[in-house]
Parts: structure tokens; sequence; C-alpha cells
């Protein structure tokens, strides 16, 4: 009995090891907090709190499934170089389709199929991720096919693939939709009496006044004033669907970055299948009216390859498309690279205009 005794009343006085693990992770969480400017989320702090005058495992905590129920809801997720089991790749998955993120960072994950399913599961058809990242993930051929139909059918606009293995044919998978898309809403644009003829679609628009996508994002949600004539203020209609932060899903992409995915002439397909990757991505430039930039670095498309996306980006210019600024791998004659360069720039009208002003 006093053995027994003695022995409750040491771990009485013993703080449990779940209790020091959650006492730590409290304590950094407030100070990256701190070190970042932002606030302590009130629930966060709480349920922890809980766990810990309990005793007990934090065990469930839906931050990201909330949707704008909570206190500070999360608009940007990154989780960078993080080794994760299937079991909370699927729950990462399910979380997505319910959360307010804007923006989802998994550069060097490595992924497997099942892993990637869990991730794409989540993306398919979602109306407020606008961001994604996916650099050095081992995403091989095999993803282009579903990352494209994932892309065509959620609002993301602004994706990061370095570092993968797409190749050719994966990277053709992926464009082939969106190329697609571009071409005949280029074309119906080009056609005479329609009333979109030479117009960009409306989200584009609302898009474009800023320097960055993200940017957009934090904006959206803010009631939007106009003045009229007499000098009132008038509030727009159709605001709301703006404060939910929902866009319309569809192959919208206005930034691709695409460098080091051995997109070349050297996978199975040969050149044959650098052939088939550069009439989609051509294709894609010509059209596209939403496109802002693509990095193509550290991809030997040699000599041929970087001729016709010249003549892309030649034919882009007299469609009057917006600037696209393209970065390709250098491993290619001086004269064409540097006509590439010369096409991703914006024209020097304004400089031509101070000339004639100052005759």
């Amino acid at each position: 009995m006093p053995r027994a005794n003695e022995g409750k009343h040491k771990s009485k006085g013993a703080p449990l090891p779940i209790v020091l693990i959650l006492q730590k992770f409290l304590k950094t969480y407030e100070k990256h907090c701190a070190q970042s400017q932002t606030s302590v989320c009130p629930a966060i702090k709480s349920d922890l709190k809980s766990s810990i005058d309990s005793d007990q495992v934090l065990r469930k905590a839906l931050l990201l499934e909330s949707k704008g129920h909570t206190t500070c809801p999360f608009t940007t997720l990154e989780i960078i170089d993080c080794k994760m089991d299937l079991w909370s790749l699927e729950r990462l998955g399910k979380a997505l389709r319910f959360s307010s993120l804007r923006s989802l960072v998994l550069d060097y994950c490595k992924f497997g199929k099942e892993e990637l399913e869990s991730i794409f599961s989540g993306l398919e058809n979602n109306q407020r991720l606008q961001g994604l990242s996916l650099r050095y993930c081992g995403l091989g051929p095999q993803s282009g096919l579903r990352l494209g139909s994932v892309i065509s059918q959620s609002a993301i606009c602004e994706l990061y693939l370095e570092g993968n293995y797409l190749e050719c044919s994966g990277a053709l998978a992926f464009l082939r939709p969106i190329a697609d898309f571009a071409e005949t809403q280029g074309k119906d644009q080009l056609t005479p009496g329609s009333p979109d003829a030479g117009h960009p679609p409306q989200r584009l628009q609302a898009k474009q006044r800023g320097s960055s996508t993200l940017n957009q994002i934090t904006k959206s949600s803010e009631a939007v004033t106009v003045k009229t004539t007499s000098g009132k203020k008038k509030r727009k209609k159709g605001i709301k669907k703006k404060m939910e932060g929902l866009m319309e899903a569809g192959p919208w992409l206005v930034k691709l970055h695409l460098a080091d995915n051995g997109i070349d002439g050297k996978g199975k397909e040969g050149e044959n299948g650098l052939l088939e990757f550069l009439q989609t991505l051509t294709c894609l430039i010509k059209y596209s009216a939403h496109l802002r930039e693509i990095d193509l670095g550290n991809n030997v498309l040699g000599e041929m390859a970087a001729a016709e996306i010249l003549e892309a980006l030649r034919a882009r210019k007299t469609g009057k498309l917006p600037v696209l600024k393209i970065t390709v791998t250098p491993q290619i004659s001086s004269d064409t690279f540097r006509s590439i360069w010369k096409n991703s720039k914006k024209s020097n009208t304004i400089r031509k205009k101070k000339k004639k002003t100052k005759n």
C-alpha cells in the first residue's frame, strides 16, 4: 500500500509527455505569431489549453474545414519538405473542399499515385484556391492527365511545377485541355459581331488590375463603391459572390512554371513527343488571353522549338493579346533567344511617343 500511494503521488505530480508536447507547441505557435506579426487564433489557443488542463490529446481540430466560421480562417497553407502519410493527405484533400484557402504550397513533398489523388480530389471543382505550388514533388508523366483535368475544373490560375518529371507526354496531357479551351475562346472572340470580341472574360479583367493574381484575393471580399456623375457614391450589385470568395471554375492559368521537367526530345516519344508538345504550347500562346507568364527554363527544347515559340509570340502580338513573359533554356542560338526575350517584353510605344512630342 505505501508503495502504491507513493507511485500515485509521483504520477500525479509529474506532467505527462503529451502535456509537455502541447505546452511546447502552444509556445512555438505564439512565438511564430509574434514574429510574423499576426494574431493568435483564440479557438486554437482555447483548444490547446483545454487539452493541456485535461491531459488529453488534441485529436481533432477542424481548422481548414470551418470555411469562414472561425475568427481567423486560413487562406494560405505551406507544407514544405514534410513526410505525410496517406491518411493525413486524405484528410487534407477532404478539408480542401470546405476550406477558405487561396494558396497551397506543398514543395519538396514526395507523392506517390495514391497521395497525389488525395490532393487532386480536394482540388477538383474548387472555386476558392487560386495558387498551387508542387515544386519537386516527384510528379511523373502519368500525373499530367489528372493534373490537366483538375486545373480545367478549378479556379487555380497560378501553378508552379518546377523540378518534376512530367516530360513531353505529361506536359502535353496537362496542357491539352487548357490549350483547347483557349483556342475555342480566342476564335469566338475574333468572330465578327461577337459582343466579347477582343476582350478577355470579365473574371480576368478584374484580376489584371493588380501585380499578382494572389494579391487580388484579399481585396475580393471588400465592398466596392463607385462614384456616379452626381458625385454620390453608389454600391455595386453582385458583391455577395465576391465576399464569399467564389470564382468561376475553368482553365484560367495566368502563371505557369514548368522549369526543369525533362521536356525535350530524349524521352520515350523522342522528337515526335516534343513536336506534339510544341503544337499544344504554341496554341496556348497564340490564343490565351489569360496567360501572362511561362517558365520553361532548364528544359532542352532546341533550336526548332525556340523558333516555333518565337512565331507564336509574334502571332500573339498580331492578335493584340496581353504581353506574355516567357523564360526558355539558353541552349539555343543567341539570335533566337534574344528575339524571344524582345517579344516577351512590353512594346516601346511610350518611348516613341516621347520622341514625337520632343520634335
